[in-house]
């Protein structure tokens, strides 16, 4: 590992759970997420990250539940960038964005990506995919 690299894991902040994918786990994971972004001192960025974590956790809830299978929620804070992901056990089933009146679903992910600074979908290891968003830190 080159020092640049571990220089930023060493000044990186990681939070990281296991929830189950109920509403109610969906509702714990923005409300921990929310706690641990004011832990970190990082206020400014709750209400953004808060929605987003609403979303994307909802989302692993309602579409990627599998019968007895948990979802992750993973917070990664850097100097300048704020990542959340959510990991679920669908992996076949990706997520698409959806205009507003044109389908049921997919709409949340407009407000993701109206909030953050970039998003997307990384896929494996099999049976899982993880959707994330990067949030700039003031």
């Amino acid at each position: 590992m080159n020092q640049e690299l571990s220089q930023l894991m060493a000044s990186a902040r990681q939070f990281g759970i296991q929830l189950s994918a109920t509403r109610r786990g969906a509702r714990l994971a923005r409300l921990l997420a929310v706690e641990q972004l004011r832990s970190w001192g990082l206020g400014a960025a709750m209400d953004p990250a808060a929605q987003i974590v609403a979303e994307l956790a909802a989302t692993a809830a309602t579409h990627g539940h599998v019968s007895g299978r948990d979802f992750h929620l993973a917070l990664l804070a850097t100097e300048d960038t704020l990542r959340i992901e959510v990991t679920d056990t669908r992996g076949d089933r990706l997520p698409a964005i959806g205009r507003p009146g044109e389908e049921e679903s997919g709409r949340g992910l407009l407000l993701v990506a109206g909030l953050a600074r970039s998003w997307g979908v990384r896929t494996g290891p099999i049976p899982r995919k993880t959707v994330w968003a990067d949030l700039t830190l003031p």
